[in-house]
């Protein structure tokens, strides 16, 4: 029948072609994974990542006009 070698140089041939054209397809959405995978790994370490920051009210102090609007 066929030895290892034919069998590798049809499974070569076949993913070349196939890479023509799913290639970037297949790359790009892998680099989607891997940016998902690592921001939720992130997550889990740090429970405070990704979060919006925290806003502590106040008022704002030494304004040199008083009819400046106060945030």
């Amino acid at each position: 029948m066929f030895g290892l070698s034919e069998l590798a140089l049809i499974l070569l041939v076949v993913i070349v072609a196939l890479g023509v054209k799913k290639g970037p397809e297949l790359i790009r959405s892998a680099g989607r994974a891997t940016r998902v995978f690592k921001s939720e790994a992130k997550a889990l370490r740090d429970p405070r990542a990704g979060t919006a920051p925290r806003v502590v009210p106040g008022t704002v102090v030494g304004r040199d006009d008083p009819a400046a609007p106060r945030a």
